[in-house]
């Protein structure tokens, strides 16, 4: 067992160290659909990860639109991205309030009358270590999963035509895939609905997260077949990830020239806040697969969930 956990670790960090080499290469003329009119907004990018995708999608040439919920940080983390020659703007943004993304709404319209490019960065986690505590769990759920949706759901009529295709990536986790073997939901008849397309609907999702919340609230959360590790956080990535994939089919009827592709990833454990700067990836090497996806010239991906620039299980 010891042996196979340190095979996949080198492996990883081989591919990582692969990445890392990808990241210096660059895109070359006849790849780069984008140029410095193309609009990418980032949530919660005035730090960790959020930043980081800002930092690189400003670095290939994009416009960015960093966004934070305190505009005084916000702001901040601006001004150091534009110092270092970039084309970045700010405007505040708080996911979980509806005023404030009619406001975001009505000034990326105003401003650029659309984008091209949506990540949907913005999260919380207030797990750490071996802890499992579910007292934020509506929180949780609420800014990884509605904030999410309520950001896809704003700015869908905001994505402007191009040939290329407007991109959807929304930071996931592999904690909350549906096939983990060690993390994923004992119900198999759920688990069934929420793998199988034909079944999948946005009311089944938010009927499952509306369930968990309430084991939450009366205490029963624990014999209710979630996930066994970081539950809350879990059940709000499983919820992106299942919601990914039901856009991705709604969204793939658009005419040519409309379309929307929408894909999910998870960065790892990387060394940042919100995991109380323990993980073991970079933060360069966590934002890579985002901004990869944002810039893909295969603009027919969609629909998937990613890690490390590779597809990965649901």
């Amino acid at each position: 067992m010891g042996g196979n956990k340190e095979r996949a670790r080198e492996r990883r960090e081989q591919r990582l160290q692969e990445i890392s080499l990808l990241r210096t290469i660059p895109y070359s003329d006849h790849q780069r659909w984008w140029s410095k009119e193309t609009i990418a907004v980032v949530t919660g990018s005035n730090r960790g990860i959020g930043f980081e995708i800002a930092r690189q999608l400003a670095a290939h040439g994009l416009t960015v639109v960093l966004t934070s919920r305190d505009e005084c940080v916000g702001q901040e983390a601006t001004r150091v991205l534009r110092e270092g020659g970039l084309d970045v703007a700010f405007h505040q943004l708080d996911v979980l309030d509806p005023s404030s993304i009619q406001l975001f709404v009505d000034w990326i319209r105003q401003t650029y009358e659309g984008i091209h490019v949506l990540v949907n960065n913005a999260g919380v986690n207030f797990n750490v270590g071996s802890d499992n505590s579910v007292e934020s769990a509506h929180m949780v759920v609420a800014t990884n999963y509605y904030g999410t949706k309520n950001m896809i759901k704003a700015m869908i009529p905001l994505m402007r035509p191009s040939a290329a295709g407007a991109r959807i990536v929304n930071v996931s986790s592999r904690l909350g895939k549906l096939g983990g073997r060690r993390n994923r939901i004992e119900d198999l008849n759920l688990r069934r609905k929420l793998g199988d397309l034909d079944t999948l609907t946005e009311e089944l999702i938010d009927r499952t997260v509306a369930t968990f919340l309430q084991q939450v609230d009366d205490g029963t959360w624990t014999s209710g077949g979630w996930p066994q590790t970081f539950t809350d956080y879990s059940v709000s990535k499983l919820a992106v990830n299942a919601y990914t994939r039901l856009m991705a089919k709604i969204l793939s009827d658009r005419p040519e020239g409309e379309k929307i592709y929408v894909n999910c990833y998870c960065p790892g454990w990387v060394k940042t806040a919100m995991t109380g700067w323990a993980g073991n990836i970079s933060v360069e090497d966590g934002a890579d697969t985002g901004v990869w996806l944002a810039l893909l010239p295969d603009q027919a991906v969609t629909g998937k969930f990613f890690a490390e620039r590779r597809e990965v299980s649901f």
